[in-house]
């Protein structure tokens, strides 16, 4: 019996632009108006299917545009890679939508959609810090942006609550790490206790006898 394909498989999605340029080279400039109109077809395609949410197919449709629009044209082809980002997103592959809008964004830096696309893809990731960059850069393209206004004062306490976790686990881990080492001397962490200076906020290290020894 035959497997079914999954789902990383059906999203054979490569575009190989190396080998694209190499084809490029042996056509003439009307062969290459021939193929952007059809990859502006496909894209219309593209777009249909993803309304009708067929998303798969609305994604490999979008890859067949990418394979025939010429390379010069860069606006059309972020367009494509953000259009194709979105439908990743429906079916849940979200690391991949960020490949494709960060791919959108490299071929036109003042996309405002990829950027924004991939803000929330990357706050719903919790890489908030990277969210927060994107917002910043669409309020210089786009200072009247409300979703990026919002995310100024949505994000920073987002980022220092995770910043506090990580703080507290890893003093948990290395207080275990310090208990396994004391303890063949009879002692532990809660021996030992840290003191912040006031005066300049470093800190000493103070010894702590075992209360009954």
């Amino acid at each position: 019996m035959s497997q079914i394909p999954s789902l990383e498989q059906k999203l054979d999605d490569w575009v190989d632009e190396e080998a694209q340029k190499n084809v490029e080279i042996t056509l003439t400039e009307e062969e290459k108006e021939i193929r952007y109109k059809q990859s502006l077809e496909l894209k219309k395609r593209g777009n249909d299917e993803f309304k009708k949410e067929q998303y798969l197919e609305s994604i490999v449709t979008y890859t067949e545009a990418l394979q025939l629009c010429p390379l010069k044209y860069d606006a059309d082809r972020s367009i494509l890679y953000a259009n194709r980002a979105a439908a990743k997103v429906k079916l849940g592959r979200k690391q991949i939508a960020i490949e494709d809008c960060s791919k959108a964004i490299e071929l036109n830096d003042k996309y405002v959609k990829a950027y924004l696309r991939r803000a929330q893809l990357y706050e719903e990731t919790e890489k908030f810090d990277e969210s927060l960059e994107d917002f910043k850069k669409i309020l210089t393209i786009d200072p009247g942006n409300k979703f990026a206004l919002q995310a100024q004062y949505r994000l920073p306490p987002l980022i220092n609550e995770r910043n506090e976790k990580l703080k507290t686990e890893m003093l948990g881990k290395l207080k275990d790490l310090g208990n396994v080492i004391l303890k063949p001397f009879g002692l532990s962490t809660d021996n030992f206790q840290l003191k912040q200076d006031s005066n300049t906020g470093g800190y000493s290290v103070n010894f702590v006898q075992n209360s009954g020894k």
